[in-house]
């Protein structure tokens, strides 16, 4: 397997088909307070019904291709920013969220020419949807960082990945609130 391959294959199993087993089994739990193997077995029943569905999608064309560094690094300015206006300045997640992709949407107006500035909208936005989590997923500036951070990471892998699939950013999003927060539960 390549090294193509071989990214492909983690950012399906790791963003899409871990993140939504565990968001499954967790509703799974807290619905219907089953006990721990009733659990273990929808959650294998869950994943690998989604594994087979994936196999039997086209998720992706034949290039490999990811973004640079300088457009993924736009994704935690655009959940911090739409952190700040949510959090901090109070003006709620669906505000927020919109101001940021409005002002995202004119970048490219600066220079109509410039190739770089018309990928930045996309970026920013897949931030915004982290900067509009409450304060109870996201309980500082620090986790929404480091959720921007590997969020960034997925964008920059998952370029070539899921095209023509809507709820990709909302996905990479969702995928590292989720990793970060496993991590953050881990650590306490």
């Amino acid at each position: 397997m390549n090294t193509h391959k071989a990214i492909r294959f983690l950012m399906v199993v790791i963003v899409f088909l871990f993140v939504q087993s565990m968001f499954l089994a967790m509703i799974i739990k807290e619905r219907y307070a089953t006990d721990i193997l009733v659990t273990m077995i929808v959650i294998l029943i869950l994943t690998l019904s989604m594994f087979l569905r994936y196999r039997q999608l086209d998720l992706h064309h034949e290039e490999h291709d990811y973004e640079s560094i300088s457009v993924a690094i736009w994704v935690p300015v655009g959940a911090v920013g739409c952190y700040l206006l949510n959090i901090d300045i109070g003006l709620g997640s669906v505000l927020a969220a919109g101001i940021i992709g409005t002002v995202a949407s004119f970048l490219p107006s600066l220079d109509k020419q410039s190739t770089y500035l018309s990928k930045l909208p996309p970026a920013i936005y897949c931030g915004a949807f982290i900067g509009m989590s409450s304060t109870e997923i996201t309980p500082s500036i620090n986790f929404v960082i480091a959720a921007g951070v590997l969020a960034g990471v997925f964008y920059m892998l998952s370029k070539s990945l899921f095209l023509g699939i809507g709820g990709k950013l909302g996905t990479i999003a969702f995928g590292s609130l989720v990793i970060i927060s496993l991590i953050h539960w881990l650590s306490i």
